[in-house]
């Protein structure tokens, strides 16, 4: 039988002494042994390798194992991963039921009985290689659905069936290795599963059936084969957290949009920080992608947000804002480009002249001894160079402190624009019809509003049932409205009925990948079946009549 590979386990501890003690006590199990000093230094390495098992001491400086163990339990990667709190002091069967509250497995008293900790060491490894063998079936799902792109109208009908047999299969596995709780996590993720994976077929469909239509060379062509592309990425992305056993990516520059992952790290940025402390988001609704390596990123903001907590110790607020810019707006020098601009502003104490000059600097802190290493803002100047932009520190006693980065816009990005304005000054003028299309998937609303115009009618999408209905009642011509059902706040088909009540006569279209649908009123609403392609379209806007005519 081939022996197992080695896996990571993680120490942490703030005294030397104790982590060399376990490292001796370990030893012997042949699994690569890591070592971190401080909390901080726990979640860097978290960020950056798979790690099985974490053993935690409960009584450390700057972050406490309790809150260690909070920040990474909130972070989705780290949902799984098996966490063991050791301590000499909070031994009391309060701390006990707090470890188990903030996620751990298991709880030891100092001191410590080497057999009996080796022993619940391999139990957890055990456990641990065994769920690593269910993610061959996430690797064999995720082929399946990169080699069906090509053939999407099959793939749709035996997609779902796929996905339902996969699960059953999941489930019968995490039985036979009792672990109750994982089976809970996937039974609430499934959820929302034949949605989700509805509207990333949608636009992978939508942008095939455009770049189809056009010869290789047109810059429109290349802007759906981007979307097209970022949509294969997110439903990969969306099996890894439905299975919850995703592995660790090799770290690489991509394509992302700022918005959308500050917005998946906002939760654990919130917990970061704790609750006197709030945390505001402001980004402009047109942000271009970026191409930067998003764990770093992530690490980045996560530093950045650490840095503005320590220096509002009474609380306060944190602002991060995103928008995009170019050289004329950027405070420090930048190559010729277009950018996007993001920014974390805190209120607190503020640096003076000096520390601003020196801040940095590697290994430069002014924080308490034990409570910094130096590195944060260095890794976060360095991380910001490397990807093509720059950084730029503001701040003053009393004023609170201003961290600006810039990273340049990707390559497909640009020529999105480009090509975006092109074709509206090469748009022939024609008879047409005004569309609301209403879907919470900016995505997927940008797609089908590309191919209603392709269709030779105009096209208009809100990302919200009270935002159309805010167009409704401003008196905007509107002729058809297209809306998705499952959309939070607000269903397609509660917009349905509300609009009615406006005008009697609108012509809606429900689109949805669901084949029952809750409440009478949606039932007897056209339908258009999740994923479509322009012909479906054309046949569905073909069945309404327009509620009144646009000239262009």
């Amino acid at each position: 039988m081939k022996p197992a590979e080695p896996v990571n386990i993680l120490l942490v501890d703030d005294q030397p002494a104790k982590l060399l003690s376990y490292e001796a006590i370990l030893s012997d199990l042949g699994e690569n042994l890591i070592k971190a000093a401080s909390g901080r230094e726990a979640l860097e390495i978290l960020l950056k390798q798979e790690v099985a098992l974490v053993l935690i001491d409960v009584c450390m400086p700057d972050l406490d194992g309790f809150e260690l163990a909070r920040m990474i339990r909130d972070h989705p990667r780290f949902a799984q991963t098996a966490l063991m709190f050791v301590s000499a002091i909070s031994v009391t069967e309060f701390d006990l039921l707090k470890g188990y509250e903030h996620g751990a497995v298991d709880y030891m008293p100092v001191p410590i009985v080497p057999d009996l900790l080796r022993a619940r060491v391999r139990i957890f490894l055990d456990l641990h290689r065994k769920t690593r063998a269910l993610e061959g079936l996430n690797a064999e799902l995720e082929r399946r659905v990169e080699e069906r792109t090509a053939a999407l109208a099959e793939i749709n009908q035996q997609l779902e069936k796929r996905v339902e047999e996969r699960t059953r299969e999941r489930e019968v596995a995490l039985a036979q290795v009792h672990e109750m709780q994982k089976m809970e996590s996937l039974g609430q993720l499934t959820g929302g599963l034949a949605h989700d994976f509805n509207n990333l077929l949608m636009g992978i469909l939508g942008c095939l059936h455009y770049i189809g239509k056009r010869i290789p060379e047109d810059p429109k062509s290349k802007r759906m084969l981007k979307a097209a592309q970022e949509s294969a990425e997110r439903g990969a992305a969306l099996t890894k957290r439905l299975l919850a056993f995703a592995r660790r990516q090799e770290l690489h520059p991509e394509a992302i949009h700022l918005g959308s992952l500050i917005d998946g790290l906002s939760e654990m940025l919130r917990r970061s920080v704790g609750p006197t402390i709030n945390i505001d988001l402001q980004f402009s609704d047109d942000l271009d992608l970026i191409e930067v390596d998003p764990n770093q990123l992530e690490l980045a903001l996560l530093n950045l947000t650490l840095n503005a907590r320590d220096a509002m110790p009474e609380g306060g607020r944190i602002t991060i804002t995103a928008r995009n810019a170019d050289m004329s707006t950027a405070m420090v020098a930048l190559q010729n480009g277009r950018y996007v601009q993001v920014s974390v502003i805190d209120d607190g104490a503020g640096m003076d002249e000096a520390t601003l000059k020196r801040c940095t600097e590697p290994f430069f802190t002014t924080k308490e001894r034990g409570k910094g290493t130096g590195l944060g803002l260095s890794t976060v100047q360095g991380m910001a160079v490397q990807s093509g932009g720059a950084i730029h520190i503001t701040s003053a006693p009393g004023q609170g402190t201003t961290v600006n980065l810039w990273f340049p816009v990707a390559a497909a990005a640009t020529a999105l624009m480009a090509a975006a304005a092109a074709a509206v000054d090469a748009a022939p003028a024609r008879d047409q019809f005004m569309v609301l299309v209403v879907d919470d998937e900016a995505l997927v609303g940008h797609v089908t509003a590309t191919m209603v115009e392709d269709l030779g009618h105009a096209a208009m999408w809100v990302p919200s049932g009270a935002e159309a209905l805010d167009v409704i009642r401003s008196g905007q011509p509107i002729d058809v409205v297209i809306t998705d059902h499952a959309m939070p706040g607000m269903t397609g088909g509660q917009l349905a009925e509300a609009i009615h009540k406006l005008h009697p006569g609108m012509p809606i279209i429900l689109a949805t990948g669901f084949a029952d649908l809750p409440g009478s009123y949606a039932q007897d609403l056209p339908r258009l079946s999740k994923p479509y392609g322009p012909d479906e379209l054309a046949q569905a806007l073909a069945t309404v009549e327009p509620a009144q005519r646009v000239a262009s």
